[in-house]
């Protein structure tokens, strides 16, 4: 392979780079730089590895989140998926599962739900609001069936790997959401079917009439949303130690905001990979600068829902202008 390539491939995460992405990032930037004046132990390496390893989990499920955005759909589904794929697992390691084999149970979990979504919505025309509003119930459901309602503890040093391992000093999280993003980044922008889910994103019914399988193209997206919501709760329940059949409630809210944020249009056809990564790392920088000013709890989730308006508003104003 040329070094032209090698180099295209390397900054294909910046590919398609917007306005509105320079914008979030110098967002980001001032809340970075305000909140070091504020509380200087934000620049602490360990609060700052620990702040990226949070938000990791809002990134990845937020890249698959981001595929169904842009096609002008929604997946509200997520933060149940996020519990039910790690409530598999667990219960598979319990049962005495190899860990390598319960992770991947886990992970079809994930994918079997977002192409449950998928079908609702292409085959059975429910708007995609609609469907995961009722796959979300339905997955918690099973999560608190199988469960009874308590958490899962017990599951052995190799599936506390992921979430609380380290190498080089640096937590296996975050390399985690690094490999995915840069997979995410080739997906999207250096194949045919990336391309094409971005075209449909834009005009579904031209991109249909030129021959393409718009359906599969759907299911796909599903799919991607499903299995990236999986992996993330997988890795929070790595990290917590257990799993709880109540993981990721109100969690989808944070992985939409991370797209919405990032510059993606809820309307579709628009967004990038790095706009989503600066997104949760603005939800994620929020969380932890709140936690470090010793904001009162009650008030951090209200703030936090009013900075995403406020951001929202401004990029929507912008838009507007251009």
């Amino acid at each position: 392979m040329s070094e032209n390539k090698r180099a295209g491939g390397a900054l294909s995460v910046f590919k398609g780079a917007s306005a509105s992405t320079v914008t979030i990032f110098i967002i980001f930037a001032l809340l970075c730089v305000i909140l070091s004046i504020a509380q200087p132990a934000f620049l602490e390496p360990n609060n700052l590895l620990s702040t990226a390893r949070a938000f990791s989990a809002y990134a990845i499920a937020g890249l698959g989140v981001s595929m169904v955005i842009m096609t002008g759909g929604i997946d509200i589904s997520v933060g149940a998926i996020y519990g039910l794929a790690a409530t598999i697992a667990a219960l598979a390691i319990k049962g005495g599962v190899p860990t390598e084999l319960s992770l991947i149970l886990g992970f079809l979990t994930g994918l079997g739900c977002g192409l449950v979504n998928g079908c609702l919505v292409v085959y059975c025309k429910l708007p995609p609001m609609i469907a995961t509003l009722g796959t979300q119930q339905i997955f918690r459901g099973i999560c608190y069936i199988t469960t009874r309602g308590y958490p899962i503890s017990g599951l052995g040093e190799k599936f506390l790997w992921l979430g609380q391992g380290y190498f080089l000093g640096v937590p296996i999280a975050i390399y985690a959401m690094l490999v995915i993003v840069v997979l995410f980044a080739i997906f999207r922008n250096q194949t045919v079917t990336g391309r094409r889910i971005f075209a449909m994103g834009g005009n579904a019914e031209a991109t249909r009439i030129s021959g393409i399988n718009i359906k599969r193209l759907y299911l796909l997206c599903y799919m991607l949303s499903g299995l990236t919501a999986a992996f993330a709760g997988i890795m929070n329940a790595s990290k917590l130690g257990v799993s709880q059949p109540t993981a990721g409630n109100g969690f989808e809210m944070d992985a939409i905001a991370s797209v919405v944020i990032g510059g993606s249009s809820l309307s579709g056809g628009e967004g990038t990979v790095i706009g989503t990564i600066i997104g949760a790392a603005i939800i994620g920088v929020l969380r932890n600068a709140l936690v470090l000013l010793k904001v009162d709890s009650y008030f951090q989730t209200l703030i936090i829902g009013s900075v995403i308006i406020v951001a929202v508003s401004i990029d929507q104003l912008r838009k507007s202008r251009s």
